[in-house]
């Protein structure tokens, strides 16, 4: 979910897709269904509609340098603590970059396109053109690190031990659309779907399981679920070489890597190490970069880039700042309200709520004016919602009856409120904040404190990673600040990693500054982030959303047939997810701004969907050589 939509021909009658999946599936759709089983596709990609940029003798990606030199060291920092070194497990905190030592069937697709892959454990696969079902043919030559093979029981083992062990939304959500998984022989591995489902991320998503060593989790007894330092063999480029708990880890290439020479892998995957420094926030890990102690920076933080990049390095070339395009939606991030508490089940008081923070405000007096305001989840893209609904998305609104408010019919989408620059709290906005408060029965009381009828206040606390940088802090206070001005029991504050992250997986929180991820195709994690199925309990969905308007969308959206009727699907869930209002959308900025020694090269024209900074760049000796004989570098 890191790329962006591409804008397809029309299709003659793009509407026709919707009117049967409003009632269900129809006997048509069922009898298309096991028509289309009759046809075979073999291919050595995969993509939903079948469009592959890349044909069968692809030599590499066309971003890539395919003479880019191996070896060298990149080192880059994190912030807070690690006691594991198992990504997959909600207990512990994951060691930075830790899932990087396993691989998959398909493998991750190129950075320059959306929804294709191009095997990468598996050279070629075939499947019924109604996708019911999926063969992957292996490569045989595919090593663990340990040496020993990569079969498809390891396939077969990985995808069950997610389903037993892994995330409780994954296996809820796999299990009903994946019937059985089996080894055909040593190197084929097939797949069977459930017919009464979309077609969407089912080949996709069983091509793009980690691959574990069965041999390795049989004879340690390990478990996917507890955190653990001990590290299963993996078939990637990158193992771990060492590691000082809460302080640095160390990945090392893979010197006898079996896929190296794979047209896929070409130009990719060129540092001999990669070293990940560990600090205890923000401020401490600048210290460090300016000292040398890492050498590769996302600067994330608007003080420092516009003020803090003014010391030697910089000064004498050592260290190059550049901006760098950003092709992707930005994250949606924002202070998420959860929705579980009683208090913010009322959609006005988050409105009102909302009205506290003040964008145009935080961004020239903290930000240095160098951030947009974020409106929609899929910010930039085709399919961000713009103004009232028309033509297929107004048809598709409207179809779905009364489980859709009238607003949305009627008005423009969402955005964010507009507010003063020259004090914290907008005058206007507090008083139409004060409005919707009393609408809501929280009314003013002697003291100043809004409370119900129950004489309950308006209780709100957003915990702050302590980690975190010093403007996220700044920000959260004064919005609480505001709140504060409104009549709310308001509170924040600061709490360690360890603590930050339990409260965040247990929703101890009413409004924690978080983020969802941004949609650019349909697909079932759709339903993982938005959806009610996993509400509950989903790592994906901090806010607890759960709308059967927001699931029958993402629904239709599963079913599309065309580019137009996906874009259509899409925009409309953009529409209705900000008119839920369960989070206050912040800022972002359209380029990716990075620091590093003067060591590193990167493609002139870089793909847009990817910084790659781990992917594709690579390591210059002999710019290294010159830093470290003029001291820049240890």
């Amino acid at each position: 979910m890191t790329r962006r939509e591409t804008i397809a021909r029309p299709m003659p009658n793009p509407w026709r897709v919707f009117a049967p999946l409003i009632a269900g599936f129809s006997f048509l759709l069922l009898a298309s269904i096991a028509f289309a089983q009759e046809k075979t596709i073999t291919s050595h990609g995969y993509s939903y509609f079948g469009d592959l940029s890349y044909p069968a003798d692809f030599e590499h990606f066309t971003y890539v340098n395919p003479e880019a030199p191996k070896g060298g060291e990149i080192a880059l920092w994190a912030p807070g603590t690690f006691d594991s070194l198992n990504p997959y497990s909600r207990k512990g905190r994951a060691g930075r970059y830790s899932w990087i030592m396993y691989e998959s069937l398909l493998g991750d697709g190129p950075s320059d396109t959306l929804g294709e892959y191009y095997g990468l454990l598996a050279e070629s696969l075939e499947y019924d053109e109604g996708k019911t079902w999926v063969i992957f043919h292996m490569r045989k030559e595919a090593r663990f690190s340990d040496g020993t093979p990569v079969t498809a029981h390891d396939v077969v083992f990985s995808h069950n031990l997610l389903l037993d062990q892994g995330l409780p939304s994954y296996a809820e959500a796999v299990r009903k659309r994946v019937l059985t998984s089996e080894a055909l022989d040593d190197h084929t591995v097939k797949f069977t779907f459930a017919t009464d489902i979309s077609r969407r991320s089912l080949i996709d998503q069983v091509g793009g399981v980690p691959v574990w060593s069965k041999r390795w989790f049989e004879e340690t007894g390990a478990r996917l679920d507890e955190p653990r330092l001990d590290t299963s063999p993996g078939s990637a480029p990158y193992m771990v070489d060492r590691y000082e708990v809460n302080r640095r880890i160390v990945f090392k290439r893979n010197p006898d890597y079996w896929g190296k020479d794979l047209p896929i892998n070409r130009g990719r995957h060129n540092f001999g190490e990669i070293r990940v420094e560990y600090f205890s926030d923000d401020t401490a890990a600048f210290e460090a970069f300016k000292a040398g102690e890492y050498t590769f920076r996302v600067e994330g933080n608007s003080k420092k880039w516009a003020t803090g990049y003014k010391f030697p390095g910089v000064d004498k070339g050592d260290v190059v700042l550049e901006e760098l395009p950003d092709g992707t939606p930005p994250t949606p991030t924002g202070l998420v309200f959860n929705l579980g508490r009683e208090q913010l089940k009322d959609r006005r008081v988050r409105e009102a709520l909302s009205l506290g923070f003040n964008f145009e405000w935080t961004n020239e007096s903290l930000q240095y004016g160098l951030f947009s305001q974020r409106h929609s989840f899929v910010q930039g893209a085709p399919h961000e919602a713009k103004g009232a609904p028309e033509g297929m998305e107004l048809e598709l609104l409207q179809s779905l009856g009364d489980l859709v408010d009238p607003t949305i019919l009627n008005e423009p989408a969402v955005t964010a409120h507009d507010s003063s620059a020259k004090r914290q709290i907008d005058r206007k906005n507090l008083r139409r904040a004060m409005k919707l408060l009393d609408e809501a029965g929280w009314a003013v009381g002697d003291d100043g404190m809004r409370r119900n009828a129950a004489g309950e206040t308006l209780k709100i606390n957003v915990p702050v990673n302590s980690s975190g940088s010093e403007t996220q802090v700044a920000v959260v206070d004064i919005f609480t600040q505001n709140l504060r001005r409104m009549g709310v029991d308001a509170t924040f504050e600061r709490v360690d990693p360890s603590q930050y992250t339990n409260r965040e997986r247990d929703r101890d929180y009413e409004i924690i500054f978080d983020f969802y991820r941004t949609f650019l195709a349909p697909g079932t994690g759709l339903h993982q982030m938005y959806g009610s199925g996993e509400a509950a309990f989903s790592l994906f969905n901090p806010a607890g959303l759960a709308s059967p308007l927001v699931d029958r969308i993402i629904d239709l959206s599963l079913e599309t047939q065309s580019r137009e009727e996906e874009r259509t699907a899409l925009m409309a869930l953009d529409r209705v997810l900000r008119w839920e209002r369960f989070m206050i959308p912040v800022w972002y900025k359209s380029n990716h701004w990075v620091a590093y020694y003067d060591q590193y090269g990167h493609p002139e024209n870089l793909p847009p969907y990817a910084l790659g900074e781990l992917d594709f760049w690579w390591y210059d000796a002999e710019k290294a050589a010159k830093l470290r004989a003029d001291g820049a570098l240890r």
